[in-house]
């Protein structure tokens, strides 16, 4: 396992959506393991393998409740409630606003060797599932905020040191922050 740079907004990787996972093996089983132990290096809970520039439909999670990896995922709403939370990203560190998001879940995918799998999640685990799906379409959580939340956000991002610097990658830090 292996600590990865992140990507930060402004990386083009970002915004664009990654592939379709076709090939499984002990490369993607390394994919996995470098995103979790990223993910937890940072304090996060969830990243997506984009965030650390690579374009294929990986997640890894670990809520303190559930903990685990979802290849090729797909999620549909169960019902129509809704939560309204607070959400950062790893990827856009200093910004963390509230996210509207579907309560509950239904989600599958297939696992790092090729199995099938599906499970229900709720509360953090289902607005991780979607916020983590959402990078894998090139969707940040900023986009989904409120117009004046949005603007804020962006105002926020201009104006940090690490987007003034232009920096868009940078070394895992531990300082947690987000999905």
């Amino acid at each position: 396992m292996t600590i990865q740079p992140v990507r930060l907004f402004g990386d083009p990787i970002l915004r664009s959506r990654a592939d379709t996972v076709t090939e499984f093996g002990a490369e993607l089983a390394q994919l996995v393991a470098d995103l979790t132990e990223t993910m937890h290096d940072d304090g996060g809970v969830g990243m997506a393998a984009p965030q650390i520039g690579v374009g294929l439909r990986v997640f890894v999670y670990d809520t303190g409740d559930a903990a685990g990896h979802v290849v090729n995922p797909q999620w549909s709403a169960i019902g129509t409630d809704e939560q309204v939370g607070p959400e950062g990203c790893l990827s856009i560190p200093g910004v963390r606003y509230d996210v509207r998001r579907a309560l509950r879940v239904r989600v599958t995918g297939v696992d790092s060797a090729g199995a099938p799998l599906a499970f229900e999640a709720e509360d953090l685990l289902a607005r991780c599932v979607q916020h983590e799906t959402d990078h894998l379409d090139g969707v940040l959580f900023v986009s989904r905020l409120e117009p004046e939340d949005r603007k804020d956000a962006m105002r926020t991002i201009r104006e940090s040191d690490w987007f003034r610097a232009g920096v868009t990658v940078r070394e895992s830090s531990g300082v947690g922050g987000g999905h």
